[in-house]
């Protein structure tokens, strides 16, 4: 989610003409400079530990094999043996600076970091082994913020040019400068940032590949992964024993927060609509067609022709807005919405055949319902029915599978079984912290 920031935020003292139309300002303002490692230092820095560390924070999950894959943003990848569902054991961790988000296929883990697509063996789950590496495929990732300042994009740029060093942090520095400005009002300067959220065909069904949440910026349609970052889309071939990069990144045009496969498209979130890219051509995905709504963070899933998309808000999406929406994507170059739903804050989302799964004031679970039982059209069409509701924590993402719904809240990880859909039970939880 990007959101926007105001630079030059603090304290202006302007000093007036009478014969000009501009102003000299003094300004005080904080920014962020970047902190830099060199890149063999950064490349060396991976370290496997088959001693579990404490989950601190929530990040991107995926499923594989009986084995939950937590990403902690920035820091690494926490490994779960979820053979037992009611007694999942954390064996694992792989140190990983700048990870957030990964995808599996034929016990091959690969995740990004920083800059670098880098992959692990993970035959034997609590031990895998660090395969290969592809270095500067994804120049412009960028350290997460924890402030509302902007960063030095100059000093960024200079920095990385040569490849010598990656940025993995922040410092803030105060700056005063004295700049003109036009006497007709204010001329801020604004900048973005990233924020820590969501390409899978999540729920392909396939047992080669891993099942992602739909947070994800990774996704995979056979042997290809599509990652996406800011507005770029990169497309990766994982068929051989190294990852290659197969194609020229493509510009989406907007900040692509989260991407789902599905048949031959590809359906991305991002703060403003819904935008579905054509895969049919797997290694040239081109533009096809897009669905607006409110300016707000979205993952989408899509299942039997209906894309479900959630709108919410929070600090980094600037509105109030909460919906799940459904929208008809049968003619996906023409996209249409069929219904929205006022929610308290939709978050992550997943189905498993007709049952929909919603991280919203906790878990909320639907029962999809058929076209053939719709209501009146003197009364709003109801598309979805819910019948049950767990509440008590903020949910983030959550996977659906196997009559298991793994859930990632702010406090930990939670489990219920599905098995009984009339009868829902929580099953498990990892706590996060000490």
């Amino acid at each position: 989610m990007k959101k926007i920031i105001q630079y030059l935020n603090l304290t202006a003292i302007i000093f007036l003409s009478a014969c000009s139309s501009y102003v000299n300002e003094t300004v005080t303002y904080q920014i962020n400079e970047p902190i830099l490692m060199s890149t063999d230092e950064f490349r060396s820095s991976v370290k496997i530990s088959t001693t579990p560390q404490v989950i601190e924070t929530k990040g991107k999950i995926c499923y594989y094999n009986g084995y939950l894959y937590i990403s902690e943003p920035g820091k690494g990848i926490h490994i779960i043996n979820d053979t037992d569902p009611r007694n999942p054991v954390n064996v694992g961790f792989i140190e990983l600076l700048g990870n957030g988000d990964l995808a599996i296929r034929n016990n091959i883990l690969y995740a990004d970091s920083y800059i670098d697509l880098v992959w692990f063996d993970i035959n034997n789950p609590a031990q895998p082994t660090l395969q290969g590496r592809l270095e500067n495929v994804f120049p412009e990732a960028l350290p997460l913020f924890d402030n509302d300042y902007n960063y030095d994009y100059e000093m960024c740029y200079k920095a990385t040019q040569s490849h010598e060093n990656v940025i993995v942090g922040w410092t803030v520095e105060e700056r005063t400068e004295e700049i003109e400005n036009y006497t007709g009002g204010w001329d801020w300067h604004w900048g973005y940032y990233d924020d820590d959220v969501a390409l899978t065909e999540n729920s392909s069904g396939t047992s080669s590949n891993g099942t992602n949440g739909s947070m994800s910026r990774f996704a995979q349609k056979d042997s290809l992964l599509y990652t996406v970052l800011n507005n770029q889309m990169s497309v990766f071939d994982l068929s051989n024993d190294k990852a290659e990069k197969v194609a020229e990144d493509i510009y989406i045009g907007w900040n692509v927060e989260t991407i789902f496969s599905y048949k031959d498209n590809l359906f991305m979130g991002t703060p403003t609509g819904m935008v579905i890219y054509s895969a049919a051509n797997p290694l040239q995905p081109v533009y096809l067609s897009s669905i607006s709504h409110v300016y707000g963070c979205d993952p989408v899933v899509v299942s039997d022709d209906k894309a479900y998309v959630t709108v919410y808000s929070g600090n980094n999406c600037e509105q109030d807005t909460n919906k799940l929406m459904i929208i008809d994507v049968s003619d996906a170059a023409n996209p249409k919405q069929l219904v929205s739903y006022n929610m308290t804050k939709p978050m992550g989302l997943g189905i498993d055949n007709d049952r929909l799964f919603l991280c919203d004031d906790g878990l909320k679970v639907f029962t999809i319902t058929d076209s053939a039982t719709l209501a009146s059209q003197t009364e709003p069409k109801q598309y979805i029915k819910q019948i049950k509701h767990y509440s008590g924590y903020e949910g983030y993402d959550l996977i659906p599978i196997n009559n298991i719904v793994m859930l990632i809240a702010e406090d930990g990880i939670y489990q219920y079984d599905y098995s009984d859909i009339n009868d829902i039970k929580y099953i498990s939880k990892i706590s996060f912290g000490n």
